[in-house]
This record gives structure tokens, C-alpha cells and sequence, in this order.
């Protein structure tokens, strides 16, 4: 049972130093403390015989496997933070203990669009692909409004898929003699063919290196070591350079390979012409302009605010935000999204500003996420995560995770450029969250800390009502 997998796994990250097994280690303690204090829980556990943890087949299949008992909702909400938390450390255990609770999560829940994104990704992370694109493929059925970009990352996978088979075919159409070892053990015959390398033998070397990645293919490997291995015959076979053209076409598709699998096919490599704005170009955008800030609550979404909200000179919204224009408004003129999201990117707006905290993930994002046409412009690194990078604010005097908004909030604060600056709905999801309909099915989540967000704009405001509070 998941549970008691859980308990095991918390015991192994007693004195870790690694941050992200210490987080994990924090997440497995909330599960097991609401295991412990929910009701029946304890008189529904699996028999003293029941295996501590089902050990998955080789080949993991798009199906899931049942567990005793029944969860309560909560703690299989709880379940599935341990199981992103593991599955962000990455190790070897902590993929196991991700996908198995995974299984748990989908055999209470057959149509859980968590459970089967994060079945998904791990497998994704564990080189099960034709699984990965069953999992993820279950999750786009299961979704109204792709968020978190699955759609392209399903093209992706295919299309890397085939890069790479194509790749193969062309090395062993250039290699006959390496369908002698496509049969044998891979690390072996891997092995051999470096030894051969290193000794000035690259006749003997060649399809024996070739060989061993048809091997691969052939049984299966998880396709991550499959892509690092043919990325390893490539560097020993152009430090040797041979036919140009064929070196060539070798490398074009491992580079789209690789791509593709990272990011996804981009169809508009300019994002329809899109501006780059920087930090000064974004404050000239702004200067002199009455700005309002809607949020993503439920006071705005039973108010009826709207006109006086497109009475502004900017309209400010918020990742997932939803459009009912009696209460919200009608416009959008710049939306202000995390980069791990994907909700309202096909909007058309005049700026769209993507947060984000590590450079590499923002980026991915902004290549696999922008809707050509979309937006006018969007911003540079120099506006990607403004209250740690233009406010010098570390984790420790902030350390929280700031928001969307108050990353927007603090930088239109810092810039001081509008006359007039209002935020509307502004209660720090007291009322609730009003977002799209895939939207508002995700929890508010807990990395942040809306009390000290909203101590901040109190100590600004120069007046508050029930629905407005003003900073300037």
C-alpha cells in the first residue's frame, strides 16, 4: 500500500541535505499526519501480509494497478503533492515512489486529471515514452482547457519518436555489419565497442557502438539512456569527422531529437513577430496610464464592476482569469501569468508578462507556450521574476514564493509611473478563487503566503472599500 510506502520512504530522508529531499521529506510528514488523524483510516488498512510496495513490471503499461481500502479525498490530495514533490528530486527511489502513487491516486479515482499528469511525467522522467504518451493522451480526454501545454507535449514526444528512429535506420543502413550485435547485451556490446575505440580500432568500433543502440531500441531501454548514448556515438564519431553530409543530417536530427522531447515542436519560431519588452520599454508602456488590477476572486465575479474596470486606461488579469463582462469587464491589456501554466496564452493582448524563477524552465515555457499572434509584446529576462531579480528580495526576508499578482503588484509599485493604481477583488481568495472552469478543479496552492501579501498592500493603500484598494 502507497501509504506504508510512504512511511518507509520518510524514514530514508531523515538528515538528508539535499533542499528538495528535505521538502519531500516535509510533504510525506503532512501525509502520514493525516493518515493518522483521519477517520477510519487505520481499520481500512491493508492486512499485515499486503507488500509494503507493488513492485511495477519492467515495461510499465498505460493501466493501473488497485490498492486496498478507500482515501479520503483530502489525503489523496496530500498523496499527490508527495508524489510532484518526488518526482521533482528526481532520484531513481523517489520516481518509483511517484508513480506508485500515481497508481494509488487513479484506482480511487479512474478520471483524476492529476493523478494521470503525474503518471505522465514520471514516466516521462523514467524513459517509459509510448507510456508516457498513453498517460498524457488519458489527461488531455479527461481536460477542457489545456493549461499546462500536454497537446504539444504529445506532438513532441511523437515527433522526437520519430527523429529517432529515423536516426537508427540511417546508422544501420550505413553499418550492415552491426545487425550482428543489435541481438546481444547492450552494455556489453557498448562496452566492447569503446574499448575498441580507445585502442585506434574504429573499424571494429563502429558496429559494435551502432550495434549496441539498436539493442537498445531493440529491449526496450528507457529512451532518456537511449539519447544520451546516441548523443555519445555521435561526439566519438565527428571528433573523427567521415562524410560531411551524412554527419550532417546525423546531427540535424539528434538536435531536433533532443528539441522536440524538451520543448515541443514551435511552428512559428518568432511567435508572429512579437517585441521583446524590457524593464524600461515596459515603465514608457505604463507611465502616466490608470491602471487597475482585477483578481481571480469570487468578489469580482458576483460584483458588476465591469464597466468601470474597461474605464481604465490598462486592464491587468491573472494567469487563469475568467472573462463575465457585466462583473470583470471586457479587456485585457496585459496578462500576467506563471510560466508553468498555460491558461489564456491564446488570448489576444496587447503584453503578456511571464514569471518565472529559474531561467531555464521560464524559457522552455515561453518557447512551447506562446500563441503566435497573440500577444504584442512580451517580456525579456530582465522582467522575468521581478521581486528576487530587480528588488534584490531573497528567500530571506521573503520566503515565500511570490504570486503572479504580487510580483506584477511590487514591480508597477516600483516603477511609481501611474497616477492612478487600483486593485479590484483584491482578498487574497477569502471569497474564493473565479477562474476558468479546468481552473478553478486545481487547488489555491500552498507556496505562498497570502497573508504577507496582504500586509504589504495594506501598509500602501491609501484607501480601501469592500471591492477596491488604492495605492496611489
Amino acid at each position: 500500500m502507497c501509504l506504508r510506502a510512504c512511511a518507509v520512504h520518510s524514514g530514508k530522508m531523515v538528515g538528508s541535505l539535499d533542499r528538495r529531499r528535505g521538502e519531500l521529506a516535509e510533504k510525506l510528514r503532512l501525509v502520514l499526519a493525516a493518515h493518522a488523524s483521519g477517520p477510519g483510516e487505520s481499520a481500512q488498512a491493508a492486512p499485515a501480509t499486503t507488500p509494503l510496495i507493488r513492485r511495477a513490471a519492467k515495461k510499465v503499461v498505460a493501466g493501473t494497478t488497485g490498492t486496498a481500502g478507500s482515501l479520503s479525498g483530502e489525503l489523496l490530495d496530500a498523496l499527490l503533492a508527495v508524489g510532484n514533490k518526488a518526482l521533482e528530486c528526481g532520484y531513481g527511489d523517489e520516481l518509483k515512489l511517484s508513480l506508485l502513487i500515481s497508481d494509488a491516486v487513479l484506482t480511487q479515482r479512474k478520471n483524476s486529471r492529476a493523478g494521470w499528469r503525474l503518471r505522465a511525467r514520471t514516466l516521462e522522467a523514467m524513459g517509459d515514452e509510448p507510456a508516457t504518451i498513453a498517460a498524457y493522451e488519458r489527461y488531455l480526454a479527461l481536460t477542457e482547457e489545456d493549461g499546462f501545454g500536454v497537446a504539444p507535449r504529445i506532438a513532441g514526444l511523437h515527433s522526437a519518436g520519430e527523429q529517432q528512429d529515423e536516426l537508427l535506420r540511417l546508422l544501420e543502413r550505413g553499418c550492415p555489419q552491426a545487425s550482428v550485435y543489435a541481438d546481444g547485451p547492450a552494455t556489453d556490446i557498448w562496452a566492447d565497442g569503446v574499448a575498441l575505440h580507445d585502442a585506434g580500432d574504429r573499424a571494429g568500433a563502429e558496429p559494435r557502438l551502432i550495434g549496441a543502440l539498436l539493442a537498445m531500441r531493440g529491449d526496450g531501454s528507457p529512451v532518456t539512456d537511449l539519447q544520451v548514448s546516441i548523443g555519445q556515438y555521435l561526439d566519438l564519431r565527428l571528433a573523427h569527422g567521415g562524410p560531411v553530409e551524412e554527419n550532417r543530417q546525423l546531427a540535424a536530427l539528434y538536435g531536433e531529437m533532443r528539441r522536440n522531447r524538451q520543448r515541443g515542436p514551435v511552428p512559428d519560431p518568432t511567435f508572429g513577430d512579437v517585441q521583446w519588452l524590457t524593464l524600461g520599454e515596459f515603465r514608457n508602456q505604463i507611465a502616466g496610464k490608470s491602471i487597475c488590477l482585477i483578481a481571480n476572486s469570487q468578489s469580482v465575479g458576483r460584483g458588476s464592476l465591469g464597466a468601470e474596470i474597461d474605464a481604465y486606461d490598462l486592464v491587468v488579469r491573472f494567469n487563469s482569469y475568467k472573462i463575465d463582462a457585466p462583473a470583470t469587464g471586457r479587456r485585457t491589456d496585459i496578462h500576467a501569468s506563471i510560466h508553468k501554466h498555460g491558461f489564456n496564452w491564446d488570448q489576444k493582448v496587447t503584453t503578456r508578462l511571464v514569471f518565472g524563477g529559474l531561467s531555464g524552465d521560464w524559457k522552455n515555457s515561453l518557447r512551447n507556450r506562446l500563441v503566435p499572434g497573440a500577444q504584442t509584446y512580451v517580456n525579456d529576462e530582465s522582467l522575468r521574476w521581478p521581486l528576487r531579480n530587480i528588488g534584490r528580495v531573497g528567500n530571506d526576508a521573503w520566503p515565500a514564493i511570490p504570486t503572479s499578482g504580487f510580483n506584477m503588484l511590487w514591480l508597477l509599485d516600483f516603477l511609481d509611473a501611474s497616477p492612478k493604481l487600483d486593485l479590484i477583488g483584491f482578498d487574497f481568495y477569502e471569497s474564493g478563487a473565479y477562474r476558468l472552469k479546468e481552473a478553478m478543479r486545481m487547488p489555491i496552492t500552498s507556496v505562498h503566503e497570502y497573508t504577507s501579501e496582504k500586509a504589504w498592500v495594506m501598509e500602501r493603500a491609501q484607501s480601501v472599500t469592500d471591492t477596491r484598494i488604492s495605492l496611489r
